[in-house]
């Protein structure tokens, strides 16, 4: 047999595995040092990145390396063009969209996660992952003091998904399903599903993907009157014409803290209307979900036991990175009987002894990640009334960003602050007819105020539009906010304010 011939001299190619120890010790000292680094000094850049489309594909090479690079060329490259076309979701002046808040906690756990990168799809794959991931949904289910039903320990169950996204697809399809066997599968066009138009838009795109026909997607219009929370009234009114016309109502997404606005659905008066006609309800409380855990926000969870599901994400604001939606279900076999595939590849005998939980027959994908470990980590790190405090902090600063605005007359306070987001807009009374002649009309100033604002770097909001009106989202809940972030926040609308308003 001939020698090899190399394009390039041998010791190019290094000796140590792609996961050598002594390796992996000496960049993972790096990489964490790189991180922390990046942290301290997360301020220095602009919130909102400042790039243009396409700029990455004029800085990077055309092709891959055919040969290794060491990791500190690489990471000199990520400082140099990754980190500019970053939106800094850490950062103390990121209030935009819902906070994806970290935690050392959460990083470490995403660490462990990784570097066991277990797939733990059924039992058998990895115990420890399946188990740990059961406990800890146990556990979040009784601080937010949920039924037991929606528990292990009573029935149901809970399972950690991607996103919420995926938690009401995987609902939805249960619930379908359930319905279909009572009615025959010929009937699915007489499905119905319904929601407020504050809905997430994920439940349109889940209803779409399960089949329900798009004249039957029922977004029930929701007024300024009940602050744009769902109406019993409205959702009953709605259920009755829809039986009229001969259709079969299937699903209920009831949202506790709206994407537009964080309202909260009357999920009590909502249950005891559905329960009439055998509808699944499932509660989005997709970024509230976290601040239920504090007694003082309990309450708006009142009426979940008229619920078939729950679903929050703790990658929002519950100190978890990305991705830990964490849903519970009543009636898991709902779930399995819709999600299960049984090749004979994955036969084993746990399985076959109806003894554990396999979760990959309560999700879409096969594969899993153990997602479970950093929850694990952060419940443990930081304990209850550690991330309660937290929490509350974060309310009092968007409590104070509120204050700060309202003792200002050019600002209104478009609907009642609940947790930690503040809507508002420039008042209309602070507009000039001069101005208004220029600008059009008062959403085009209010969105020239939030242009302004990002274009500077200084912090990132966010917008809405509600019953035609344009309003700023200012969301507290970055972990490295202090309250002079929220001070110098409020000087920054302000400055920006008088500049568009001075006419």
């Amino acid at each position: 047999m001939g020698s090899l011939n190399f394009d390039h001299p041998p010791e190019f190619f290094p000796n140590e595995s792609p996961l050598d120890p002594n390796e992996f010790r000496r960049q993972g000292h790096i990489i964490v040092d790189f991180i922390a680094d990046y942290y301290e000094n997360i301020e220095k850049y602009p919130v909102l990145s400042q790039v243009e489309p396409g700029y990455l594909g004029k800085r990077l090479p055309k092709n891959a390396p055919d040969y290794p690079e060491p990791i500190e060329t690489i990471l000199q490259d990520v400082q140099d063009h990754i980190v500019p076309g970053l939106t800094h979701w850490q950062s103390p002046n990121f209030f935009a969209y819902f906070p994806a808040n970290g935690s050392i906690a959460g990083f470490i756990g995403e660490m462990l996660a990784t570097g066991f990168n277990v797939v733990g799809f059924n039992w058998v794959a990895s115990p420890a992952a399946s188990e740990l991931e059961s406990i800890v949904m146990d556990w979040l289910g009784q601080l937010l003091c949920l039924p037991n039903s929606f528990l292990f320990s009573g029935g149901g169950g809970g399972v950690i998904q991607g996103t919420t996204c995926d938690a009401i697809l995987c609902t939805l399809v249960a619930a379908r399903d359930q319905m279909l066997r009572r009615i025959g599968r010929e009937n699915i066009g007489k499905l119905v599903v319904y929601c407020s138009d504050q809905t997430h838009s994920a439940f349109q795109k889940a209803s779409q993907i399960a089949g329900i026909h798009p004249r039957n997607f029922r977004a029930i219009k929701a007024s300024i009157s009940t602050s744009f929370a769902l109406s019993p009234e409205s959702l009953r009114s709605t259920i009755c014409s829809d039986l009229q016309d001969g259709l079969i109502p299937l699903y209920l997404c009831a949202t506790v803290g709206t994407t537009s606005t964080a309202v909260v659905d009357p999920l009590e008066p909502l249950c005891n209307v559905t329960k009439d006609y055998g509808i699944w309800v499932h509660i989005d409380a997709a970024y509230a979900g976290s601040a239920c855990i504090c007694p003082e926000f309990r309450h708006f969870l009142d009426g979940v036991e008229g619920a078939s599901s729950f679903s929050f994400n703790a990658h929002k604001w519950l100190f978890t990175m990305l991705d830990c939606c964490c849903l519970w279900v009543k009636d898991p076999n709902a779930l399995i009987k819709s999600l299960s595939t049984n090749p004979e590849f994955l036969r084993n005998n746990a399985t076959d002894s109806k003894q554990v939980v396999d979760y990959k027959d309560w999700q879409i994908a096969l594969s899993r990640r153990f997602r479970a470990m950093k929850l694990w980590l952060v419940l443990r790190s930081y304990g209850v009334e550690k991330l309660r405090n937290l929490l509350r902090s974060h309310v009092q600063m968007a409590e104070r960003f509120e204050e700060l605005l309202a003792t200002d007359k050019r600002f209104e306070i478009v609907v009642p602050r609940i947790f930690s987001l503040v809507c508002f807009r420039v008042s209309p009374s602070a507009i000039s007819t001069e101005l208004l002649k220029h600008e059009n009309n008062i959403n085009e100033i209010n969105k020239k105020l939030l242009e302004s604002i990002n274009a500077s770097g200084s912090m990132h909001i966010t917008h809405t539009v509600v019953d035609g009106m344009f309003m700023l989202r200012f969301a507290v809940g970055a972990t490295l906010t202090e309250e002079k972030h929220i001070i110098m926040a409020s000087k920054v609308v302000k400055e920006h304010a008088d500049a568009i308003l001075t006419f």
